[in-house]
């Protein structure tokens, strides 16, 4: 016998309005009569409506997991089964994309019919990590999920307290404005951390992220512990005769307004001849000019990246921004990539040695102090490790010796 649908006049509310709603397409699967996942979907929307007429989450975790793997799995058992019986069980599989999200249509379709086979057929692309996120399946039914995506070749990704599934930008595959290989980037990372990942070993998560620009089309600046965004550290390029057919299009107030004025760090200033000036020194690589000019203005040719660690969402600190510890590296020969992977691998062992448990690494260079962090970490002083371009400094200069040793002095003391 078909399961009705429940009355949900809550979830009803969220599809009002002109935005698209997650509730819409939990109906869809719902209203899926004659597929297993029916009546499923049926009972999660029963479950979701009481949570919202409760003002009350009614999962709970547990332990599910696949062979081989203490990851990749994310439980979720409901505290109401005896009333929602056929959605007691929605467990998750994190499954890693490829790097830059490349996908054929076949391999989608293949996955697709997998989950409406062995799961809800709800599917989320991507999760903040970047994983793909298979979404509402049963006990029994996990690992015959795992076992028919790992023949198409795809593996679990992170969960728990280790290293999560990384994420990179299209960037170099497809983007101009790119400025290293940031598939190359994760792939070298990824593949030396898979035990990390599958097996956590860490006092707390720890997230890879690569874009290939500032405009950071990855999220990786506040989203993740390792982040590293393309830059270049040579002048910006110029071609006069488009800047002159811009001013020509749209106007110079239009240039001025949204171009000039909204530069940062005031290094933009248009000429009587409709030329366009740039005060390279004073350029902090934001993107802005290049995104509305792009036809005429394009990143330097000494491309690289700036490393910032320390981004995350609320936990024991508020949110925090990443911090910049590398101002510029370079990415051009495998000797670069080498000597990133080193640096991922000296900074992922420093945190599982220092960090207290449930700590990211921006809490603990926030309790240990970022001249620490640096110091251990054998990285060189920089006056550009800022939080805010041309703004605040995370690190002064002047007296740093003195304060240090005064630190030194402290920590001795609370060490006795």
């Amino acid at each position: 016998m078909t399961k009705q649908m429940p009355e949900t006049p809550k979830l009803d509310q969220l599809e009002d309005g002109p935005w698209p709603s997650f509730v819409t397409g939990l109906k869809r699967l719902a209203k899926a009569d004659g597929k297993q996942y029916s009546d499923m979907m049926k009972s999660l929307l029963g479950q979701l409506e009481q949570s919202y007429t409760d003002r009350k989450g009614y999962w709970k975790g547990g332990t599910v997991g696949v062979f081989g793997y203490g990851a990749g799995v994310i439980p979720r058992f409901s505290e109401i089964a005896s009333k929602y019986p056929e959605s007691s069980e929605f467990h998750t599989l994190r499954v890693m994309p490829p790097a830059g999200m490349h996908y054929d249509t076949a391999t989608l379709r293949k996955m697709c019919d997998i989950w409406e086979e062995t799961g809800s057929g709800l599917v989320a692309f991507h999760g903040q990590s970047g994983d793909i996120m298979f979404q509402g399946a049963t006990t029994d039914n996990t690992q015959e999920a795992f076992d028919r995506f790992n023949e198409m070749g795809f593996d679990l990704g992170g969960a728990g307290a280790g290293v999560r599934t990384s994420m990179s930008c299209v960037g170099a595959a497809r983007c101009e404005q790119s400025c290293y290989d940031e598939q190359k980037a994760l792939r070298t990372i990824l593949n030396s951390f898979l035990d990390d990942i599958h097996r956590p070993s860490l006092p707390y998560k720890f997230k890879f992220k690569f874009s290939g620009c500032a405009n950071d089309c990855v999220n990786a600046t506040h989203r993740a512990d390792f982040a590293l965004l393309g830059t270049w550290r040579d002048d910006i390029k110029v071609d006069q005769n488009e800047i002159k057919k811009y001013v020509q299009e749209m106007g110079r107030k239009f240039m001025i307004d949204q171009v000039i004025t909204m530069c940062p760090s005031n290094a933009l200033s248009l000429n009587d001849d409709d030329t366009l000036e740039i005060d390279n020194r004073s350029c902090v690589r934001c993107m802005h000019c290049i995104n509305v000019l792009n036809r005429a203005l394009s990143p330097g040719d000494d491309k690289g990246a700036t490393l910032l660690v320390g981004g995350k969402r609320t936990l024991r600190v508020g949110d925090m921004m990443g911090t910049v510890v590398m101002p510029f590296m370079p990415l051009k020969t495998e000797e670069d990539y080498n000597n990133l992977l080193e640096l991922a691998q000296n900074m992922v062992d420093y945190f599982a040695e220092n960090a207290l448990e449930h700590e990211r690494i921006g809490e603990m260079i926030d309790r240990i102090g970022l001249p620490t962090f640096l110091e251990d970490m054998g990285l060189e002083l920089d006056p550009n490790m800022i939080a805010h371009p041309r703004s605040n400094s995370y690190v002064r200069m002047d007296g740093f010796e003195e304060e240090a040793e005064k630190w030194a002095q402290r920590r001795g003391q609370a060490a006795e």
